[in-house]
């Protein structure tokens, strides 16, 4: 009998609760899950490649049917690679379904046969991004609760390590109420395929 794969891209810099639960969830539905990280060099990214996946091999040890992979590229063509059947994404917003929706019919078109899951995240994470974390630590504020501890602890050492290594242009009001520049697109994950195949740079204000 044909596993049902799927895949779940994203850049995860850092990984959240809000990812976790989307994990947890996906691999009740689906018989192998790859949690699959962009390589994506023009995004300066706040933890390498290598320490996310690490961060992400040790979060998702629990679930057996769950692996952690990287990718470059065209999604649909790492999802025929991977034999995957679906694409899994959460959508928080309005916002995000409006991108989500056009990145879901543009990968239909590359490759009909990949499917394209929409899940919601529970309440409790349904404003949370990687972006809104960053930027409470760099303010000194609390992320208890928002990410797993593991996380919380390396972002703490990265933070005191470098206290500058989070300044870095976003594309909406900081939480301190500084307007931000703009720079570009911040949901790459979902973006870099049709970006690619169309042959065109794709800017949206969005979240990680």
């Amino acid at each position: 009998m044909k596993k049902n794969v799927a895949i779940y891209p994203g850049s995860f810099d850092p990984p959240t609760n809000g990812h976790l639960d989307l994990i947890e969830r996906g691999s009740h539905v689906f018989d192998e899950l790859i949690v699959a990280i962009l390589r994506n060099p023009g995004k300066e990214a706040l933890f390498t490649l290598g320490e996310r996946r690490k961060m992400l091999k040790t979060l998702t040890a629990k679930w057996s049917n769950v692996r952690v992979d990287t990718f470059d590229g065209l999604l649909v063509e790492y999802a025929r690679k991977q034999k995957a059947d679906a694409v899994l994404r959460g959508i928080r917003a309005i916002s995000d379904y409006e991108y989500e929706l056009q990145m879901a019919l543009m990968n239909r078109k590359l490759d009909p046969k990949l499917e394209t899951v929409f899940m919601m995240p529970a309440e409790t994470y349904s404003y949370l991004s990687s972006r809104l974390v960053k930027e409470i630590v760099t303010l000194g504020g609390s992320v208890r609760g928002l990410v797993p501890t593991l996380v919380e602890q390396q972002l703490r050492e990265r933070v005191q390590a470098n206290p500058h290594a989070l300044d870095r242009p976003e594309d909406t009001e900081g939480m301190n109420g500084e307007p931000r520049t703009k720079h570009g697109n911040h949901r790459r994950d979902g973006v870099q395929e049709a970006s690619r195949a169309l042959g065109t740079a794709s800017h949206r204000k969005g979240k990680s």
